[in-house]
């Protein structure tokens, strides 16, 4: 009789912290942080059209991640719902796949001035653009105590949130 034995602990990567000055930058830098995911990956965004995340690509990393853990999660925040669900089908199809570990919320009224995207892996790496209307951000490894206070700020829009986009349309 065969015996299940996890796969081994990957070591954790080296702490680092550095400014990224363009998107293209940040897009990498989200593929990065899901390969380092193995709990959480928690989302705010606008509405998420900028960052790649309807890519093939993209796409297979997160199933990756959601296969690779059975209590793997991953939470999304938005302001605007209508970009996911009008033009991001391989997004839609990973809710519908995995949709006991994704959720999609919208931010209620008390966050809707939030402009800082975030991407909070673990509570140990992120990616925190500053605002939207800049180009200008913060990925960050393996630095615990840099993301405790983006946790907080992300459970805080989280707290808002309102139900957004769910894996399977009901209607008449």
């Amino acid at each position: 009789m065969a015996s299940f034995t996890s796969p081994p602990e990957r070591p954790a990567p080296a702490p680092r912290e550095e400014r990224l000055d363009s998107v293209a930058a940040q897009v990498q830098a989200l593929d990065e942080l899901i390969v380092l995911a193995r709990h959480t990956i928690r989302v705010f965004d606008l509405d998420m059209s900028e960052m790649g995340w309807n890519s093939a690509a993209r796409t297979e990393r997160v199933a990756a991640f959601l296969r690779s853990a059975r209590h793997a999660k991953l939470d999304v925040i938005v302001h605007d719902t209508r970009y996911l669900e009008s033009a991001c089908p391989r997004f839609t199809m990973l809710l519908r796949q995995f949709s006991a570990a994704m959720t999609v919320y919208r931010t209620g009224p008390e966050a809707r001035s939030a402009m800082d995207p975030l991407t909070i892996v673990d509570a140990r790496h992120f990616l925190h653009r500053h605002h939207v209307d800049q180009p200008r951000a913060t990925l960050a490894i393996e630095q615990p105590a840099l993301a405790r206070p983006l946790v907080q700020r992300f459970e805080e829009i989280w707290g808002t949130g309102e139900p957004g986009l769910n894996a399977t349309v009901l209607g008449l």
